[in-house]
């Protein structure tokens, strides 16, 4: 990175869901453009492997109030601030209006959704006194347009993309300089993803589905959702709040 400034220097961020997938891929980023990052998970395999590229890791199921609270005062005690949040945490349970559970239900939307309001709730908190901040939260494509198997799944991520323009409306009206975005993926080359295909009878056959879903004709990669994610938590994106940041190949558009 030498020859330019990078695009995070000076920044603290906190990164949940930040063992795996779009989330690991974001710790990596994120560190290379000079933030202080401060990553969590339930994954404890997954974190011990950031160390040296995380700055600090912590322990954390984003369903809990209270460790919010402790998760985001720690990052403050260790980093002297908070400026960017990044909630990636989420899972994706298979079921359509008539097989999934209500178990399952509750399951996704505490995770993804809850999970979501108690972040951005938390960062707001410290972000509010020390001249603003971003959030970042994971919705997906599965936001903006329906998938039939993936009920609970798509009212977690619409939910999610309506919070964040809610609380983007709130916090500018009340004068925080704080921004709220979503990004909204389609399928990318994640363990999550990868698991839905291999839990599929035809694997191959779903893999191919997948790929065909967008115009572009492949699965993303995770860096290219992390390199969307920068944009939104760097400086660079200083007038944009509350929209939605589609990185799907194009699959949005048909």
């Amino acid at each position: 990175m030498e020859g330019r400034q990078r695009r995070l220097a000076g920044k603290a961020a906190l990164i949940t869901g930040a063992a795996s997938g779009i989330g690991r891929a974001a710790v990596a980023l994120f560190h290379a453009e000079g933030a202080k990052v401060a990553a969590s998970d339930r994954n404890a395999a997954g974190l011990a492997e950031l160390k040296g590229v995380a700055d600090l890791v912590l322990a954390h199921d984003v369903t809990d109030e209270a460790r919010w609270r402790e998760v985001v005062d720690s990052v403050v005690a260790a980093f002297g601030r908070l400026d960017i949040l990044v909630n990636s945490a989420g899972i994706a349970l298979k079921g359509n209006i008539e097989t999934a559970t209500l178990e399952d239900f509750r399951r996704t939307e505490a995770v993804n959704v809850e999970g979501t309001f108690l972040g951005c709730r938390e960062a707001i908190r410290v972000m509010k006194g020390a001249g603003g901040g971003s959030i970042v939260n994971l919705s997906s494509v599965a936001g903006i347009v329906g998938d039939a198997q993936s009920a609970a799944y798509c009212a977690s991520k619409g939910a999610v993309r309506l919070l964040t323009k809610s609380a983007a409306l709130h916090c500018g009206r009340a004068g925080y300089n704080i921004r709220l975005n979503s990004v909204h993926p389609s399928f990318a080359d994640t363990p999550m993803v990868q698991e839905l295909i291999a839990s599929s009878k035809n694997p191959e056959r779903v893999r191919e589905g997948l790929m065909r879903a967008a115009p572009l004709g492949r699965l993303g990669r995770p860096e290219e959702v992390a390199n969307a994610i920068l944009y939104l938590a760097s400086d660079e994106s200083s007038f944009t709040t509350g929209i939605e940041l589609m990185v799907d190949g194009g699959l949005t558009a048909q």
